[in-house]
């Protein structure tokens, strides 16, 4: 069974809760929900190109889509960016000290909608809108 829009639909409901947690300074929460939108996109086109991936690093799924499709850099930086977002945004013991919620600023929850939203619109692309 081809799930792909469900795995697509998913990213862009966590893409959603993302623009919801900035006006809440909840900026550790919202680049890795941003980090989780990005892992389903790429999946979705994993499974799109009925090339299932299990993970969570972005940039060897990138590296799966890219067995079916060209990326630009713009993706694969946004991809490098996001990656670093899967541990440190969730565990105080990520750092020598201070919790993941004081490791975080609007600058990077910023970038993270920015960069998840350029790999979900790629992901749309290549599968579409329902």
């Amino acid at each position: 069974m081809q799930r792909a829009q469900d795995w697509l639909n998913q990213a862009r409901a966590e893409l959603g809760a993302g623009h919801d947690l900035l006006p809440g300074q909840h900026w550790s929460w919202c680049c890795f929900t941003c980090q989780q939108a990005a892992e389903k996109a790429l999946k979705a086109m994993c499974e799109h190109f009925r090339a299932s991936q299990f993970g969570h690093n972005l940039n060897l799924l990138l590296q799966a889509v890219e067995a079916h499709t060209p990326v630009t850099d713009a993706l694969r930086m946004a991809c490098a960016r996001l990656n670093r977002y899967y541990i440190p945004t969730r565990y105080p013991d990520a750092f020598d000290r201070g919790a993941p919620a004081d490791q975080f600023f609007a600058a990077d929850a910023h970038q993270a909608v920015a960069d998840a939203e350029e790999i979900i619109g790629f992901a749309t692309g290549i599968i579409g809108s329902p």
